[in-house]
């Protein structure tokens, strides 16, 4: 059972844009109705060895890993025995077109822990393709050290397929667009969205300004 605010959120989208198909092609995600939380999501491709990678992931992820992890295998991302596990799901929500629910504990160096709440959802490029997978990552509890500290892996605690996912079509709370970055007549995807804000947040970081909240991947940053 999802129990934080963004895997609901997060879930519930993809559910209303799936409709009746067992996965979304991925060009019809608005990033407009989930920039709330992007920070926390991340979207993951297949490769020819079924070895997930990062294709693109949130600042809030990144902050906690200690790292940018785009291009970094999925299996990056947990501890060194406990890999196998975490990629044959990531895997299989993609194969088999069923979304799953992860729950983990990250470690740090010092010894403090803390535990996550992880959904995977897949995607399609096109019709009969399914070779990316949404995922999002975030902590079952506010910590203070976290971000500041980084995880040296996650630790695999449970795992569950989600095959109860009836088809939903919901209203929504309306995101407003972002017009400082993007124009309205504009239609933009996903991961080019999280890369102009990427590379905004970077190029900020560069020249030591500070730009509003709403111009930034993690408004908390």
């Amino acid at each position: 059972m999802m129990r934080q605010t963004t895997s609901i959120d997060i879930f519930t989208y993809w559910e209303q844009i799936r409709g009746n198909a067992d996965a979304p092609l991925r060009s019809l995600i608005q990033p407009s109705a989930v920039s709330h939380i992007l920070p926390e999501l991340f979207i993951l491709e297949n490769t020819v060895d079924d070895n997930p990678r990062f294709r693109l992931a949130g600042t809030a992820i990144c902050n906690l890993m200690g790292r940018e992890i785009r291009g970094e295998n999925f299996a990056a991302l947990w501890a060194g025995s406990q890999q196998e596990d975490p990629v044959r799901i990531a895997a299989g929500v993609m194969t088999h077109v069923v979304p799953a629910l992860i729950t983990a504990t990250g470690y740090c160096i010092s010894g403090r822990s803390a535990t996550f709440e992880m959904v995977l959802m897949p995607l399609r490029t096109a019709g009969d393709t399914c070779d990316r997978l949404l995922g999002s990552l975030t902590p079952t509890a506010p910590s203070a050290w976290l971000g500041n500290e980084r995880l040296e892996f996650l630790a695999l605690d449970r795992s569950r397929l989600l095959y109860e996912r009836p088809a939903r079509h919901l209203d929504l709370p309306p995101h407003p667009d972002p017009t400082d970055l993007l124009p309205s007549r504009e239609s933009i995807g996903l991961g080019e969205w999280m890369r102009k804000k990427l590379n905004l947040a970077i190029n900020g970081r560069d020249t030591a300004k500070t730009e509003p909240t709403r111009d930034k991947i993690d408004g908390r940053r």
